[in-house]
């Protein structure tokens, strides 16, 4: 018998049968409480990029626009190049159930180079991984079940939570059980934080995400140093607003290197 898949791995698997769409299916690991987490699915559309044979580069962009839940079950996807250059290319992605496309997605893929190099943004500083408590979430949202998440700040899971004029959470993640750090785990990572609104309201309301962007800045070799340890994450939304707002995420190796920003725009019903 062949070695048992990483359920993420698992999660994120494409059959690919010559002839034949590209299918994939939803498990109940990544399980949300409307449709699977949003974060996995971003990392299938990347997957599909990653795992396509005409493939320039490694990813630098995503954006996921969720247009329908996805059904529990079966669903076509499909990734492909519209334009290469020299140095990029732009990828369409969608993935479609029953022949009604559900997720949209677009991505950027280039081949690095050795440049002058920079960096602006500052880790936080808050206690290291093994210094903080797991917080362990609902069992009925799967999908986190599959992450050590560890508070620095902005836990709403703590007893008799109240409403917080901050949104900011800022925390560990890391694999249920380990896993080295890839691309389309970042794209995951980058969606694991529970909505803005239930920390500003102290209470959980309707809300999903409508468009997500992750920007990958870490280098494969960069991902190698990571490997499988803990990955610091921040986030925080600007304004709630007309039943929308936004949220910003940086994703921070344990040594500091930023990794991926993200930006995504979430509708809420308060």
């Amino acid at each position: 018998m062949g070695e048992k898949l990483h359920p993420f791995d698992d999660a994120v698997a494409l059959s690919t049968v010559p002839g034949a769409p590209t299918t994939g299916r939803t498990t109940d690991a990544y399980a949300n409480m409307v449709g699977p987490y949003g974060g996995i699915t971003a990392a299938t559309m990347l997957r599909a990029v990653l795992d396509h044979p005409e493939l320039l580069g490694d990813p630098i962009s995503l954006t996921v626009n969720f247009a329908a839940a996805i059904a529990y079950g079966e669903f076509t996807v499909e990734a492909r190049p519209t334009r290469t250059n020299r140095s990029t290319q732009h990828w369409l992605i969608e993935i479609s159930q029953d022949g009604a496309v559900t997720t949209v997605a677009t991505a950027v893929t280039a081949v690095r180079r050795e440049t002058w190099s920079a960096g602006e943004l500052a880790m936080p500083q808050v206690p290291a991984f093994d210094a903080l408590e797991r917080t362990v979430f609902p069992e009925f949202i799967a999908w986190a079940q599959n992450y050590d998440l560890r508070f620095a700040e902005g836990d709403l899971t703590m007893t008799d939570p109240q409403p917080s004029e901050d949104s900011t959470s800022t925390l560990w993640l890391k694999d249920i059980p380990a896993r080295p750090i890839d691309y389309p785990a970042l794209a995951s990572m980058s969606d694991a934080f529970y909505p803005r609104v239930f920390l500003r309201l102290g209470q959980m309301v309707p809300a999903g995400t409508v468009s997500l962007t992750v920007y990958f800045h870490a280098t494969t070799a960069e991902l190698a140093q990571v490997g499988a340890g803990p990955v610091l994450g921040t986030a925080q939304a600007a304004r709630f607003s007309a039943g929308y707002y936004d949220q910003t995420a940086r994703l921070f190796s344990a040594e500091g290197t930023l990794l991926a920003t993200s930006n995504q725009v979430v509708y809420f019903k308060a």
